[in-house]
């Protein structure tokens, strides 16, 4: 138990660090109200789990502590759900309901689209 909680762990600060590094370069580059760096973020995590659970499911020998790893440290450390809920709700709380919708939509349907790519993109090699 101890093992994979190291895993998940190291993955999560590995994760964690890639998560700041982009959103920064995105809060650098871009003088917008829009959360692109979040939403970046967000459809590249998912992409990556579909490629994880793509290479998985292809039948890849990996312990279940690299699953950890890769799946709930790195992936879980990178994308950033609470980030997406806080940057929605500021979107609303300033009235800005377009924005929001493009923003919350976007996020859900190239969130699954990019699980569905990256598990393809697998399954193809």
């Amino acid at each position: 138990m101890v093992r994979s909680m190291l895993f998940a762990g190291i993955g999560g600060f590995i994760g964690t660090i890639l998560r700041f590094l982009v959103s920064k370069y995105f809060q650098i580059h871009f003088d917008t109200v829009f959360p692109w760096g979040t939403l970046i973020i967000n459809i590249a995590g998912c992409l990556l789990i579909g490629v994880f659970l793509g290479i998985f499911e292809k039948g890849f020998i990996m312990s279940s502590e690299w699953r950890l790893f890769f799946t709930v440290g790195i992936c879980g450390g990178f994308t950033t759900f609470s980030s997406f809920s806080n940057d929605s709700y500021m979107l609303l709380q300033n009235k800005e309901i377009l924005k929001f919708s493009l923003y919350a939509g976007m996020s859900f349907v190239f969130g699954i689209v990019s699980v569905l790519i990256g598990k393809n993109l697998i399954e193809t090699i």
